[in-house]
C-alpha cells in the first residue's frame, strides 16, 4: 500500500472510532505507531474584532500560555480584526508509556491513553491544565486515581486556608458545590502521599494553562466532564517534567520546546545540553545526521509548537567531518 493509501486508511479509522466513541472529537486522536509521536494539525484562523487569545484557546482546546507562545507579538487582548492566528493543536507525545494518563508539567497538558476496545482504533485524548504555582508545584512521579467525585465538597488545607486569611480572603472549612467550589463539577482525587492532590474542573475557566493552582490540576469544565466519564478507579497516571520533547512521524525528525517550570535556575547551557540527550536519544534507534546548528536556533526560537529537525546528508556529514 502506497503512503497515501496508509494515511487515508488511518484517517477512515479515525473517522469511524470518534463516530464511537463518546468524547470530543477536538481532543482525540489516532495513536500513533509506537516508533512515531507526532498528534494532530496546526490550525490557522483569522481573529474578529471581540476575540482575545484566550477565548479562542478555550474554543479550540488550548490553554493560554499554549496559544500565546504560538503567536508571539500578537497581543493576547486585543489580536485585532483579520490578524492571523496560529492554533497549536499538534503535539510530540512524552517519552512515556502509552497507558493511562501521563501529564507533562511544563506544556501545561494531559494525555490519557484508553485501553481500546476490540476492534477500535487505539486513540489518545489530550487536554490543556493549569498546574501549581510558586511553591505550590504540582509533584512528579507515578500515582493513579483512587476516588471519583460528581459536585464535590471542597475542603481546603489548612495551609490554603493560612495563605487566604494573610491576605484578608478568609476560606471556610468547607465550600459546598456551586459557583463558588474552585473544583467546579468533577474532580478526581490521586493517591499522592503527603497531600491532597485532584483533577478537577473550575469555576475559574481562563487560568487554564497557567501555574495558578495549589498543586493540583484544573480543567476546562466541558473537558473535565468528557475526561471524568472515560476515565475509570484506579488509572495508573504518571506525571514528567518534559521541557524539551522530540519524536518522529515517518522519516521526520520533530523537536518541541516548553519554559521549564521546574527547574527555574538552569542556565541555557545547562538546557542545551539537556536538549541534546534527548536528541541523541531519539535518533538511537534510526540512522539520521542532525543538523545542530538549525536544532540550535530553533531551541532559541521556538513558540512550543513541533518543528520539524532539518538532517544533513551523508555526504554533507562526511565533508563537515573532514572539514572539523
Amino acid at each position: 500500500m502506497s503512503i497515501r493509501g496508509s494515511n487515508l486508511l488511518i484517517l477512515a479509522l479515525w473517522l469511524i472510532t470518534n463516530a464511537l466513541l463518546n468524547s470530543a472529537q477536538a481532543a482525540t486522536y489516532p495513536l500513533p505507531k509506537p516508533e512515531d509521536a507526532l498528534i494532530g494539525e496546526v490550525q490557522f484562523i483569522t481573529s474578529k474584532y471581540e476575540d482575545t487569545l484566550m477565548e479562542l484557546g478555550r474554543k479550540y482546546g488550548v490553554g493560554y500560555e499554549e496559544i500565546a507562545a504560538a503567536n508571539p507579538g500578537v497581543d493576547p487582548w486585543l489580536p485585532g480584526e483579520g490578524t492571523r492566528i496560529v492554533i497549536p493543536t499538534q503535539f510530540v507525545l512524552p517519552t512515556a508509556p502509552r497507558v493511562g494518563i501521563v501529564v507533562n508539567l511544563p506544556e501545561h497538558r494531559i494525555y490519557y491513553f484508553p485501553t481500546p476496545k476490540n476492534g477500535v482504533l487505539a486513540t489518545v485524548q489530550t487536554y490543556p491544565i493549569s498546574i501549581g504555582k510558586m511553591d505550590w508545584k504540582t509533584p512528579l512521579g507515578t500515582t493513579h486515581v483512587i476516588s471519583k467525585q460528581v459536585k464535590p465538597i471542597w475542603f481546603p488545607p489548612e495551609s490554603v486556608r493560612k495563605e487566604h486569611e494573610e491576605n484578608g480572603d478568609p476560606l471556610p472549612k468547607a465550600v459546598p458545590p456551586g459557583k463558588d467550589n474552585p473544583l467546579g463539577d468533577f474532580a478526581m482525587r490521586l493517591g499522592i502521599p503527603g497531600g491532597s492532590y485532584l483533577i478537577h474542573g473550575t469555576n475559574k475557566p481562563e487560568g487554564i494553562g497557567m501555574d495558578v493552582t495549589h498543586g493540583c490540576m484544573r480543567m476546562f469544565p466541558e473537558d473535565i466532564e468528557v475526561f471524568f466519564k472515560a476515565v475509570p478507579v484506579k488509572t495508573a497516571v504518571l506525571i514528567v517534567d518534559q521541557p524539551f520533547k522530540m519524536g518522529w512521524s515517518g522519516e521526520q525528525l520533530f523537536m518541541e520546546i516548553h519554559k521549564p517550570v521546574l527547574d527555574t535556575d538552569a542556565d541555557n547551557s545547562s538546557n542545551l545540553t539537556n536538549l541534546t540527550r534527548i536528541m541523541v536519544a531519539a535518533t538511537a534507534q534510526r540512522s539520521a545526521v542532525i543538523d545542530w546548528i538549525d536544532a540550535e536556533r530553533l531551541f532559541n526560537i521556538s513558540t512550543g509548537l513541533p518543528t520539524p529537525v532539518k538532517m544533513k546528508s551523508v555526504v554533507e556529514s562526511e565533508s563537515t567531518t573532514k572539514t572539523d
